[in-house]
């Protein structure tokens, strides 16, 4: 899959088609195997980036740890029979309470549109996660019962929850921190990338219900599809964090920035305002080149010009130009 960064609203609506079809059933309540994070930010789970895994330079395991389930944000309930039926709609109001009937202190994008920066140069953008599928997953080689595997056919990475025992050296071993435990069933779960429509050729649930039409989902070695376009061709797709060495399968455009502006609101052509630092380390030392390649095709798209990488990112025909091989009406079936 490819995330264009510059096309996401951070509508939330990639989550809640997720949550609604896959993460209904007891003891799922905490669970977003798709989340949108806020950057700058501290994501899902909280400070995510700082808690290590995945390998070194030389094949090594990374030190690492277990999220706490405070760490990925816990469920919460409301007191809606005591506004809606309870007669007190005037009086109080709508509060979250979180499993310890405690007033929530985090939660998933608990930091949402509040970024970084300072006035007037304060920025922020939408970093969308979903498991990597990784081609060198550290979860599978940290499992000792055997119960994560990956699929030859199309390398979606699963757990086997007949086989799990809830050990959680999966969790403690990926390096992104996208799978949870489920207490009720002691088990580890985490996106399955919607393999159950990917067998019937449609696009997994996040894609297919996502109005900016920025995942773009294809197998990488079909050089007709987005995908290879994107991350071979042209190359301005990128990994999320490539340091950890599983090889993430799951790739982001990054985000153009618009100019810095001093305080006088005179705008400074050779600052952007994102800093490029920061970019370089999500997404590793190509950013700047990748950003200059993105802004020469956007001028000659914006002159006339013809532009294969913007016709491409622009999506003209869906869902035909966005996932080309998934383009089943799940309504249809």
């Amino acid at each position: 899959m490819v995330f264009d960064l510059n096309k996401c609203l951070g509508c939330q609506t990639c989550t809640i088609s997720c949550k609604r079809q896959w993460t209904r059933d007891e003891g799922m309540d905490n669970q977003w195997w798709a989340v949108v994070n806020t950057m700058p930010g501290k994501g899902t789970p909280k400070n995510w980036e700082g808690m290590g895994g995945g390998w070194n330079e030389k094949g090594e395991p990374n030190p690492s740890r277990i999220p706490l389930r405070d760490e990925y944000g816990d469920a919460w309930t409301f007191n809606k029979e005591e506004i809606f039926y309870g007669g007190k709609g005037k009086e109080s109001h709508l509060k979250p309470v979180n499993a310890k009937g405690e007033a929530p202190d985090w939660g998933p994008n608990w930091d949402e549109d509040e970024g970084g920066g300072e006035y007037p140069n304060s920025h922020f953008f939408y970093l969308p996660r979903i498991c990597n599928h990784c081609t060198h997953p550290a979860c599978l080689e940290a499992c000792p019962r055997g119960a994560i595997y990956k699929r030859d056919e199309d390398g979606i990475v699963l757990v086997n929850d007949k086989q799990c025992k809830g050990f959680r050296f999966c969790m403690e071993a990926c390096p992104y921190k996208r799978i949870y435990y489920n207490h009720v069933r002691d088990v580890a779960q985490k996106c399955i990338f919607c393999f159950p429509r990917i067998e019937k050729g449609v696009a997994p649930a996040c894609a297919r219900q996502c109005p900016g039409r920025l995942r773009f989902v294809g197998y990488l070695d079909d050089e007709n599809g987005p995908i290879h376009k994107l991350v071979h061709k042209w190359k301005v797709a990128l990994p999320l964090h490539e340091e950890h060495g599983t090889q993430p399968n799951v790739y982001y455009v990054p985000p153009l920035s618009p100019p810095s502006v001093d305080i006088n609101g005179k705008v400074d052509l050779s600052k952007p305002r994102i800093p490029l630092d920061y970019l370089q380390g999500l997404f590793g030392p190509r950013v700047e080149e990748v950003l200059a390649v993105l802004q020469a095709e956007k001028e000659k798209k914006a002159k006339g010009l013809p532009s294969e990488l913007m016709d491409t990112l622009i999506v003209y025909k869906w869902p035909e130009d966005i996932f080309p091989d998934f383009v089943q009406d799940p309504a249809q079936l």
